[in-house]
């Protein structure tokens, strides 16, 4: 899905400036498995991830990326990670801070496959052979399948 209409919005009024942003990251267990995709932008292979509409409760919005993304729907288990991502800057310029909410999440049903166009292809990953992951998304996945039933998790200083 493209860039929002209220950040476009927002852009009209600062630019490139930084712009706070709440973003979601689902991450999609089933039988053991994790659900990645390759995104059309960057060819980068990530979690399910986007950005929280105004007034939109967190969770509410990583179900509806995964279904926006991947064409699937899943059941938000739990949060199990907050954290500040380094700000992102760009290609055109603009530049953003996200908010990092990370859940861990089940898969319900559907088969995934791009349904918006913002991944070219999508699949189920054994979480001992991320190869091709960068070091935030592992994170993040680490998180998400580590947080069992303790507290979410959150940095410090």
């Amino acid at each position: 899905m493209p860039t929002p209409d209220f950040v476009l919005e927002l852009r009209r009024h600062v630019g490139t400036a930084p712009l706070p942003l709440v973003g979601v990251t689902a991450v999609i267990v089933r039988d053991g498995r994790v659900l990645l995709g390759r995104r059309a932008d960057t060819g980068a292979l990530t979690p399910i991830t986007g950005i929280v509409d105004p007034g939109e409760e967190p969770a509410v919005a990583a179900a509806r990326e995964a279904h926006e993304e991947a064409g699937v729907r899943i059941a938000v288990d739990r949060l199990a990670w907050v954290h500040q991502v380094p700000r992102v800057v760009y290609g055109n310029g603009d530049q953003a801070d996200y908010l990092d909410l990370t859940f861990r999440c089940t898969w319900l049903d559907g088969e995934p496959y791009p349904a918006d166009g913002e991944m070219t292809d999508l699949g189920w990953h054994d979480p001992a052979d991320l190869d091709g992951v960068n070091a935030e998304h592992l994170r993040r996945i680490e998180a998400a399948l580590a947080a069992g039933d303790g507290p979410a998790r959150f940095e410090v200083g």
